[in-house]
């Protein structure tokens, strides 16, 4: 498979919620401006807190003002953010994936037209799935629309939620690794009741490390989008 297509790696390692925003947002407006040769950027990262976080679907605003105080309470952050999707939670042991992407510079259809927001969730999907097979857990699979993310049975194990303007998407994926999914026993998941969350170390029955889930899913991830990552420092 021909991977003409460089994509730059931003690695955070363990990093806060306000870092990875601000590192995101300079990659965003990176791309926006068409600066260098890379079809984008992929910045991985791993919470360094727990931080509960509500996207922009319908319904959000208010779950956001009335659940805020509350999970703070916890000891945990709060953030309104630029995505789709409801209330879930970030944390330790969580790797985060977000991939800054010029829609227009990736041909991932024969056709070589650009993807569309429903086809790039899609493409999500299939490298949460890609990666988890790597890791031991070939039956993980989606579920259909309009659930989103990656399952095993009711469980969800990875979740997305994106944001795309100008062809330039942003957020992305969550794959529990090693979390502490007591945390998700506060809130409803994205929204959806009677379902529930688990990780690579519960599902295999040993400790996986955000480390070790780390190249299993930029292997994925290159495969996927067609594309090479090279490794580059933060803009």
């Amino acid at each position: 498979m021909s991977r003409s297509v460089s994509v730059g790696l931003v690695r955070l390692g363990r990093a806060s919620w306000a870092a990875s925003l601000g590192a995101q947002e300079r990659c965003v407006g990176r791309a926006g401006a068409g600066a260098g040769a890379l079809a984008g950027r992929l910045v991985v990262w791993e919470p360094a807190g727990p931080v509960f976080t509500a996207g922009l679907r319908r319904g959000a605003e208010e779950e956001a003002e009335a659940e805020a105080g509350r999970l703070r309470a916890l000891g945990a952050e709060f953030a309104r953010v630029r995505r789709g999707g409801l209330l879930t939670f970030h944390g330790p042991g969580q790797l985060v994936a977000y991939p800054v992407l010029d829609l227009r510079r990736l041909r991932l259809r024969p056709s070589g037209a650009p993807l569309g927001l429903r086809a790039y969730v899609a493409a999500l999907e299939r490298l949460a799935q890609a990666a988890a097979a790597r890791l031991g857990l070939p039956h993980a699979a989606p579920r259909p629309p309009p659930a989103t993310g990656l399952w095993l049975g009711d469980a969800k194990l990875c979740a997305i939620g994106v944001h795309c303007g100008q062809h330039i998407t942003s957020h992305g994926l969550a794959l529990n690794c090693c979390t502490d999914l007591s945390w998700f026993d506060h809130i409803v998941p994205c929204g959806l009741e009677g379902k529930g969350v688990t990780s690579l170390s519960q599902a295999l029955g040993r400790h996986v490390s955000v480390e070790e889930a780390t190249g299993p899913f930029l292997d994925a991830f290159q495969e996927v989008f067609q594309c090479t990552l090279t490794d580059c420092e933060e803009p």
